[in-house]
């Protein structure tokens, strides 16, 4: 009989298990450890993802019911009390660079195959509860996260994702952000701030957002634009020149205004640096910024970043880069197939089949009943 792995097993052999074994080694992340390997912590809650389990509790019931499974992941049954310490005490930075890898790895060549490179920067809020409070609190028992992502729609992938407390600005974020010189990047209001935007202008790229109600443009020419499109009004101006408190702002070159008429009624002031592109494109660029309002949805959704396994902000930053990691083992599995197109479906179809001998291909069809031959017994005398 041919042997199967587990889709664990399959889903896990996307992980750079090199990579990862260097990065415990140089946090020191196993030093003194006699229970709980960073390794299995590791395979426990991506278990936990993957099979939509609501606590430690079904976490260590799932691993328990398939023990003899596990010694093939190279892991080994968890007790809630030993995971929940090492979510607390373990450096969550691992796993945040593990997930960093990860995504420099699931986006390698894939962006090779456009010419167009746009970035969508956006962040969300996660709720969390008193006990966070310590280092979460955004307001009288109001306490929350934020997960700030740089997201490629193409490839539909992050590309850079990180954590703070949820009353940490957008913008004290996006500084911190990697840049791409030459890149399109496409974000809303959270992020006005003229110093980041002539960083971004300065190496080349290409900016689409939204202008504030208030904000004045110097118009220096009117373009003409279809009197039966979306687009209302085209100008060409600079924004302006002084701040407040008398400073300057960094941000002088001229800008594009695109003024859109939405399907709801609701007019859009759109902001751009590009004076080339045609006011079609860059307004529907900046129509695109929906994609990143969908794989927040898709995430929260589908994996575990509502309901959180820990309270402290190690264990939060954990919990979501292996949520993270997940979203993307689940993408590459399901690259290996043609059958399933719906990431919805494949993802729903991994959590009933996670601990099945099944290849990831026929996750649909049925399993293969074997044939009886009624003389496979039978003996033959001369």
């Amino acid at each position: 009989m041919r042997y199967e792995n587990s889709v664990l097993h399959q889903i896990l052999k996307h992980i750079p298990w090199a990579a990862f074994d260097r990065l415990v080694e140089e946090h020191q992340a196993d030093k003194h450890v006699r229970r709980l390997s960073t390794k299995s912590q590791f395979v426990a809650l991506l278990y936990g993802q993957l099979s939509n389990a609501a606590s430690l509790r079904e976490i260590e019931a799932g691993l328990e019911s398939c023990q003899s499974r596990l010694y093939h992941l190279g892991a080994k049954p968890v007790r809630r009390s030993t995971l929940s310490d090492a979510n607390l005490l373990r450096p969550a930075v691992l796993f945040s660079e593990l997930l960093g890898l990860m995504m420099k790895l699931a986006h390698r060549g894939l962006r090779r195959a456009f010419a167009d490179t746009t970035y969508l920067i956006d962040s969300t809020g996660l709720r969390l509860d008193e006990r966070s409070a310590e280092w979460a609190r955004f307001s009288a028992g109001v306490c929350g996260a934020k997960l700030h992502v740089i997201y490629d729609p193409h490839a539909d992938r992050p590309i850079y994702a990180n954590v703070s407390a949820a009353n940490v600005n957008d913008i004290t974020l996006a500084q911190q952000m990697p840049i791409e010189p030459g890149a399109t990047y496409v974000f809303d209001l959270g992020y006005y701030d003229y110093g980041w935007w002539a960083k971004l202008d300065e190496a080349g790229c290409r900016i689409v957002t939204r202008f504030k109600k208030n904000t004045p443009l110097r118009v220096l020419e009117e373009r003409r634009v279809p009197k039966d499109g979306s687009v209302l009004s085209d100008r060409i101006g600079f924004l302006p020149a002084n701040l407040s408190h008398s400073r300057r702002n960094p941000f002088e070159h001229p800008v594009r205004e695109i003024c859109v008429m939405t399907d709801a009624g609701k007019l859009l002031r759109i902001l751009s640096n590009d004076l080339d592109a045609t006011a079609e494109e860059i307004a529907a660029l900046y129509k695109r910024r929906w994609a990143i309002e969908l794989f927040f949805r898709w995430i929260k959704q589908t994996l575990k970043i509502r309901r959180f396994l820990g309270t402290s902000e190690n264990a939060v930053r954990i919990q979501i880069a292996v949520a993270l990691i997940a979203f993307l083992l689940l993408r590459l599995t399901q690259a290996t197939q043609k059958v399933i197109a719906s990431p919805l479906a494949f993802a729903r179809l991994v959590r009933v089949n996670l601990t099945h001998r099944r290849p990831i291909d026929r996750l649909l069809r049925p399993d293969d009943i074997p044939q009886f031959n009624a003389d496979q017994m039978a003996l033959q005398w001369s």
